[in-house]
């Protein structure tokens, strides 16, 4: 079997160093001419690195970023409403690890190259098109090469090709008028020095975690600011890495000085800031179309809610891996792949629109506006517990449920 993967970002690579462990040949053919360490930070949650410590990975992804050691919600004054341990301290078998997203995809591409070699990453690659027969597929780049393989895999993004040939009406991205401004500052660290925390509310919200520990004792620490609008407003939905001004949103966060964290200092201190939308799009029908199907952002992008977009990613490449490894018919195989995660991710797309585990800052803001001297009077602690578990049990990362799970790794092929 030949596996043909368009896009080389996080999940499409995972996929192909899933594909090689086994042993089904498989090349990747990504658009962008070189790949650069872009974006900030992201988490890979628990069951994703138990997918990357699989594909013996484990220690380069942990040592290009920080284990995460805790979770933990404050409201707008930095009152702590809930928080939690993470990874191995949660009993998990793995950890979590809070990283650069360019620095994770690079480890990922080195790996690539590493054991697949160099002349299976195609680089410059962009699908123009594609063709399917019951014989096979055959990938049209826009360089005019053409490419035949058993299957084609798209993992092109949210801007998929391929979802665009398979729903061509279905418009842009949902934009649901939150914008992000994104940003990594040089700063001292907090709380346990490996904590991601998050606070606010749904309306003006504040994301931070480190990232990278540097020889000074600081951290390279990613934070987000999150501002909603009016979605009806005139807003460039479509810039997606377009430099932000700290003007536009630096007088919400103003007098966020909290005693474990100055936000209007962490901001002056930005090395640059980055503005997005925050957008998703609406569950599709299918993702499978004969020998063609979907993955990652291109199959289910999501709110950047419960930091899951790359876990789902990862788990996705796996799954299919697993399916393609153990199933004959490469199209009974991807079709066995949507009926397990087309649903798990259709449901979170619902949860992260209903501000999945972040629904806590809400319901403290609207019990407690002003604050709070006893949060336990506020939410008891059997209510936040049970927000934080139900997301966990969704998304495919209870602990006992994810550390007694069956392996996804795939037997290897005879060669």
């Amino acid at each position: 079997m030949r596996v043909l993967i368009a896009g080389g970002g996080i999940g499409g690579l995972t996929l192909a160093l899933s594909l090689h462990q086994a042993g089904i040949d498989c090349e990747v053919f990504e658009q962008a001419p070189e790949i650069r360490p872009l974006g900030v930070g992201i988490n890979v949650l628990p069951h994703a690195m138990r997918e990357l410590t699989e594909l013996g990975l484990q220690e380069r992804v942990a040592g290009a970023g920080i284990v995460t050691q805790e979770l933990a919600y404050a409201n707008r004054l930095g009152q702590m409403i809930w928080s939690e341990p993470r990874g191995r301290l949660a009993g998990y078998s793995w950890p979590q690890v809070s990283i650069h997203r360019g620095y994770l995809h690079l480890e990922l591409l080195a790996a690539a190259q590493e054991r697949l070699g160099d002349a299976r990453i195609h680089l410059g690659a962009r699908m123009a098109g594609f063709e399917q027969d019951a014989a096979g597929v055959t990938l049209r780049l826009d360089d005019g090469r053409a490419v035949r393989g058993d299957v084609l895999i798209a993992a092109d993004g949210i801007h998929s090709a391929a979802r665009a040939v398979f729903y061509p009406n279905e418009g842009p991205p949902i934009w649901n008028g939150a914008i992000l401004w994104r940003a990594t500052s040089i700063a001292d660290p907090f709380l346990t020095g490996a904590t991601m925390a998050v606070a606010g509310n749904r309306n003006d919200k504040f994301v931070v975690y480190p990232i990278k520990d540097l020889p000074d004792g600081r951290k390279l620490t990613n934070w987000i600011a999150e501002r909603r609008v009016d979605p009806n407003q005139e807003w460039k939905r479509e810039d997606w890495n377009r430099p932000g001004r700290i003007e536009d949103f630096q007088q919400t966060f103003a007098d966020w000085r909290f005693p474990w964290l100055d936000i209007p200092a962490l901001i002056r201190s930005a090395q640059s800031v980055y503005e997005f939308p925050m957008v998703d799009r609406d569950p599709l029908p299918r993702w499978t179309h004969g020998r063609v199907t979907l993955l990652g952002d291109a199959a289910h992008p999501l709110y950047p809610i419960g930091s899951n977009g790359a876990s789902q990613g990862i788990l996705d490449a796996r799954t299919l891996a697993l399916k393609l490894a153990t199933i004959a018919d490469p199209v009974a195989a991807m079709e066995a792949y949507e009926a397990i995660r087309r649903p798990a991710t259709a449901a979170l797309v619902a949860a992260t629109r209903g501000d999945g585990p972040d629904s806590v800052l809400d319901i403290a803001e609207a019990r407690a506006p002003d604050g709070f001297a006893d949060i336990e009077a506020v939410m008891p602690h059997a209510e936040r517990a049970e927000i934080a578990a139900h997301y966990k049990r969704l998304a495919g990362f209870e602990p006992s449920t994810l550390n007694a799970r069956p392996s996804l790794t795939p037997p290897r092929k005879a060669a």
